[in-house]
């Protein structure tokens, strides 16, 4: 396997434990996540700059979040700006009784030095859908 390949599983496989830690609502299992000077606005526009801001959010956040039904994220492409960066974009579906909602994050992650994938920055977009 090349080395791109084992780097783009790896980074689908972080994509996926967003999933699963907010699914769970495992405050820490997402932090761990996260590059220590990571960028994160949420899917409601909040900017968090560095771990720290990231971190007092999401403890304070993700326990009580509740919705209707549940999310997938999925990394639907991936792009290697250079061999340790990584711009992902991925389909966020959010699944209910009433019908599916969609966001579109951009994750950036950087290969930390032990190999380990992190997300670096990431910007969330709801996806509008046009009535007519």
């Amino acid at each position: 396997m090349n080395t791109e390949t084992s780097d783009t599983k790896a980074i689908e496989q972080v994509v996926a434990t967003v999933e699963r830690t907010q699914r769970a609502k495992d405050v820490e299992g997402f932090l761990a996540l996260f590059h220590h000077d990571a960028l994160w606005t949420t899917a409601h526009g909040k900017v968090l700059i560095g771990f720290d801001a990231i971190a007092e959010f999401t403890r304070a956040v993700l326990p009580a979040a509740s919705w209707p039904g549940e999310v997938t994220y999925e990394a639907v492409h991936t792009q290697f700006l250079r061999p340790d960066v990584a711009a992902v974009k991925v389909r966020q579906v959010y699944h209910s009784a009433e019908g599916d909602a969609e966001g579109t994050p951009l994750y950036v992650m950087t290969k930390h030095d032990d190999g380990r994938w992190l997300l670096h920055a990431g910007q969330n977009t709801e996806v509008r859908v046009e009535q007519g």
